[in-house]
């Protein structure tokens, strides 16, 4: 496992904004008093909603709260990786998928889009608003490759597509999340080559199966037990 560190300039302090609290406080109250710090992941991911990233003063700042040491904290958010602990990109972060379907299926082409439009992997973009990163399976395997950009899937890219969602984004726009070659989830692409047969899928071919009737059966006991 990688060595995670905290980023070397941090910020001066953190707040609590008025939704992250009430959202904090809602998860501090699934437990038992005593048992407050079960809510440490929750409430990690509430600050990296607000502020995109995961920084030292928010880390005391969470300690505080749950009244836990800071070393604890710290050592859940460097542990998963969902936890960034740089800041990340204001307009849009990308998480893009190097596991071996998306690099056999053109993930290393992608990488080749997110040099040229964002910069270095690891690096904001210079106006701050992106960055990229490549992580292990997303699993979207079927709809290789992919990448995950803030909180949606974007599947079945090309460098073309990828280089225009970045171009959206960069416009201030939404780019629509899911597959970028018309899939609905994760059915094949194109025409299917297997499992034809309509009655597969509409309930026709199953074998009908004729239930015993619950009442008349527990008559005839009846009856049987009377006879004895």
């Amino acid at each position: 496992m990688s060595v995670r560190r905290l980023a070397k300039e941090q910020p001066a302090s953190f707040a609590f904004s008025a939704d992250t609290m009430a959202t904090a406080t809602w998860w501090i109250a699934k437990y038992p008093a005593e048992r407050r710090q079960s809510a440490v992941i929750p409430i990690l991911w509430l600050v990296q909603k607000q502020e995109g990233w995961v920084s030292e003063p928010a880390i005391r700042a969470i300690a505080e709260l749950l009244g836990m040491p800071v070393i604890r904290v710290l050592e859940v958010a460097t542990f998963y990786t969902m936890f960034q602990l740089e800041p990340v990109g204001k307009v849009a972060f990308v998480q893009l998928c190097g596991t071996t379907p998306c690099m056999l299926c053109g993930a290393n082409d992608l990488k080749t889009v997110l040099k040229e439009k964002i910069g270095p992997k690891n690096h904001l973009s210079a106006d701050g608003k992106f960055s990229w990163e490549e992580v292990e399976c997303l699993g979207a395997c079927s709809n290789a490759p992919m990448a995950a950009i803030n909180d949606y899937y974007y599947e079945d890219l090309t460098p073309e597509t990828l280089g225009q969602i970045l171009d959206d984004f960069a416009a201030g726009k939404s780019p629509k999340p899911g597959s970028y070659v018309g899939r609905g989830a994760s059915e094949p692409h194109g025409k299917i080559q297997t499992l034809l047969d309509p009655r597969l899928y509409d309930g026709s071919a199953a074998r009908k199966i004729k239930l015993p009737n619950a009442p008349e059966k527990a008559k005839k006991a009846g009856k049987a037990e009377t006879s004895a």
